[in-house]
């Protein structure tokens, strides 16, 4: 590995785990993907712990296709349009650089993207969430919108801000 690497893994393997995907996902709750397609199985996921959530995120092709996983996964999620609960990072960049533009933001710092995320998060009114919409789509005209204000407001607050909002 090389340092970053190390300093990932650090953070994302404490124990120091070994093996294979399939010996890493075994009584997990949570995988996300970022890497290459068709890597998981349907049997490595039914290893995983009760109603697991799958972010198969490789593009364009996911680490496994959603349809085959559909009553195994409590939650499936993928980067491509064409599937329930698309991430995609349009949902967050024009809303984070209008947000830290519009206060003269000298940077952009966890605070500023944790606000990102929670307005991410909170456009959808938790009477509306299921496990098919986890996340707004990326047609949602509100979410540039509220990622900008809260980004701002964050900035202001965190003392990156060089100006304030009218």
């Amino acid at each position: 590995m090389n340092p970053a690497k190390d300093a990932l893994a650090q953070i994302t393997n404490p124990n120091n785990e070994k093996g294979t995907i399939a010996d890493a996902m075994r009584g997990k709750n949570v995988f996300i993907g970022v890497s290459a397609p068709n890597i998981i199985t349907k049997d490595m996921v039914k290893t995983m712990h009760n109603d697991p959530i799958i972010f198969a995120m490789a593009n364009p092709y996911p680490e496994i296709e959603p349809n085959l996983i559909e009553g195994v996964a409590r939650i499936i999620a993928t980067g491509r349009s064409d599937f329930h609960n698309q991430i995609n990072n349009v949902l967050c960049f024009p809303g984070l650089f209008r947000g830290a533009l519009d206060v003269g933001a000298t940077a952009i710092n966890d605070e500023m993207n944790m606000a990102a995320a929670y307005a991410i998060a909170n456009t959808i009114e938790e009477e509306h969430l299921s496990e098919d919409y986890i996340i707004p789509s990326v047609f949602n005209e509100t979410v540039h919108k509220n990622v900008a204000k809260a980004v701002a407001d964050a900035a202001v607050k965190s003392g990156v801000a060089t100006r304030h909002m009218l």
